[in-house]
């Protein structure tokens, strides 16, 4: 073995390295020691003065890998009210899973301490009801510093809760898949980016904006505005309704009234009983109450095919069953009818064409069913020139305007003339079925009054009333039937009119049956002339 002043100088060099190293070892331990209780105050202490409240920590590790790492457990941050612990059932205004950063070793002795991002866990936001009897708790006036600036914050599964004091009312809630916010100083709001996935329509969501400064006293009078997008929205998760929707738009207000401009796209709209797509495209005016989720469309302005209409109403949040009430006044002043029919009838072609004017209530409740069923309609309407595109029901009306006219040797052209019908009256529609009350129809030297039914599969066609024709049983055919049926004339003559009969529609849209109503009367003229008038018709 080799020994000498070289071999003791290197053993000295390893005794003082070893030397060091344990020296080194026991200080990183007794800074690790004494950054726990450092780091604890430091984060109680900023949220404390931040928040104006009581927080609490349940875990906090710290460890140093290039640079001092941190990661905390069980935050829960309860709100300027700063209620008594022992209260049961009290929830946190912010409650945080876990959180972890790292920064450099220097941070740890300064004011404030600087870190660039604070990634978070299973963030959830609870905003408490505006009467809760927290809310009038006397504020308790906390001193204090902010001795960590955060500049990032990065959070996976966050949960934004709206509660509300209303009965029968859940919390509305939001669950935000990735959420990024950026503190641009005291006193001054949170630049958020955030992503969700909203659950019916299923589709993205992205939204960008500022929130806060946040009103300790009352979260809700919080300010935000922002931007959003919510793209590939599936309507088929509704069900009864179908299409890929898209809409843009910007909000502005506070967590407990959001003012909302937006638009909406979905070219193939349709509903799934008639599956005829139509584009739909709106633009929209909404507030969103915060206190229990409900929203009011003031105004919606609508556009499929070449109609359009207006909308005015609320969307209201029900628990049982659970869903959405929605209650609209529509009102059509430039639309046609043939547009309305396709979106909402099975049968093609629409059973009639011609513009049309309407002002209807509109009500949508909650439940499993189909949207077709659940639809309820209310209302009246106008069509000043209607033509139907049966050829077979429009040239039997274009024939019964002739003779009522006293033009009966006209009828053989009446394929050629395409008399427009003036049609009015109100409606109802109820798990499928438009049922008409007071209907008016009217062609030249005819009026009629009648109701019925029609279906939206097309299979129900069915519609009784009077006819009031300006000229005589008689005068509405030639040769001897004329001169046979002046006998019934006077039966048959009344209220000012030459003619008023029972009236009927009936059959299917695709085979309507068009005639006189005479079955139901026992009057032998009034069965020679419908017997007359029908053969002559043929």
């Amino acid at each position: 073995m080799v020994s000498g002043p070289s071999s003791r100088k290197w053993k000295w060099l390893l005794a003082v390295t070893v030397a060091f190293l344990a020296l080194v070892a026991i200080c990183v331990r007794i800074v690790i020691i004494r950054a726990e209780p450092i780091l604890r105050t430091r984060v109680i202490e900023t949220l404390s003065t931040r928040f104006k409240s009581r927080v609490e920590l349940a875990e906090l590790r710290v460890w140093i890998e290039n640079g001092i790492n941190v990661e905390g457990k069980g935050l829960k941050i309860f709100g300027a009210t700063d209620p008594n612990p022992s209260e049961s059932g009290m929830q946190p205004l912010i409650g945080v899973r876990s959180f972890r950063f790292q920064t450099a070793l220097r941070n740890l002795f300064r004011e404030p301490m600087y870190v660039d991002t604070v990634f978070v866990n299973g963030l959830t936001v609870n905003i408490p009801p505006k009467n809760d009897r927290a809310q009038i708790t006397k504020l308790r006036r906390r001193s204090g510093k902010m001795s960590i600036f955060v500049s990032h914050f990065l959070c996976r599964d966050t949960k934004l809760m709206v509660n509300t004091d209303k009965p029968g009312k859940a919390p509305l809630e939001f669950d935000i898949s990735r959420l990024q916010m950026q503190d641009i100083g005291p006193a001054r709001p949170l630049q958020f980016d955030a992503n969700l996935i909203n659950p019916k329509p299923v589709g993205d969501i992205h939204s960008t904006g500022f929130f806060g400064p946040l009103n300790e006293t009352d979260p809700r009078d919080s300010a935000v505005e922002g931007k959003y997008s919510f793209t590939h929205a599936d309507l088929s998760t509704l069900k009864g309704i179908a299409g890929v929707l898209s809409s843009t738009g910007q909000y502005a207000g506070t967590l407990g009234r959001i003012e909302v401009n937006g638009e909406t796209e979905t070219p193939d709209f349709h509903l799934t009983v008639t599956g005829h797509p139509v584009p739909l495209h709106t633009q929209f005016h909404a507030i969103v109450d915060g206190t229990d989720g409900d929203t009011y469309l003031d105004p919606v302005n609508a556009r499929v095919l070449d109609s359009s209409f207006t909308a005015v109403g609320r969307v209201v949040r029900t628990t049982n069953p659970h869903g959405h009430d929605v209650e609209l006044r529509v009102t059509l002043g430039d639309a046609r009818i043939q547009d309305l029919l396709q979106l909402g009838v099975r049968t093609e072609p629409p059973v009639m064409t011609g513009r049309v004017e309407m002002n209807t209530s509109l009500s949508l409740p909650p439940g499993e069913a189909d949207v077709a069923d659940r639809l309820r309609l209310s209302g009246s309407f106008h069509l000043p020139a209607a033509h139907f595109a049966n050829e077979k029901l429009q040239t039997r009306i274009d024939a019964l305007s002739l003779r009522s006219l006293g033009e009966p040797k006209l009828v053989p052209e009446a394929a050629t003339i395409k008399v427009g019908s003036d049609l009015s009256g109100h409606f109802q529609l109820q798990q499928g079925l438009l049922s008409f009350s007071s209907l008016q129809f009217k062609v030249p030297g005819t009026r009629a009054k009648v109701s019925g039914d029609y279906s939206l599969d097309g299979k129900t066609f069915d519609f009784h009333g009077k006819l009031q024709l300006n000229a005589k049983v008689s005068q509405m055919t030639t040769g001897w039937k004329s001169l046979l049926l002046k006998a019934v004339d006077p039966f048959l003559s009344k209220n000012g009119y030459g003619t008023e009969v029972p009236f009927k529609i009936t059959g299917t849209q695709s085979e309507p049956h068009f005639g006189f109503d005479f079955h139901s009367q026992n009057n032998a003229s009034h069965k020679s002339a419908e017997g007359t008038m029908e053969a002559e018709d043929k």
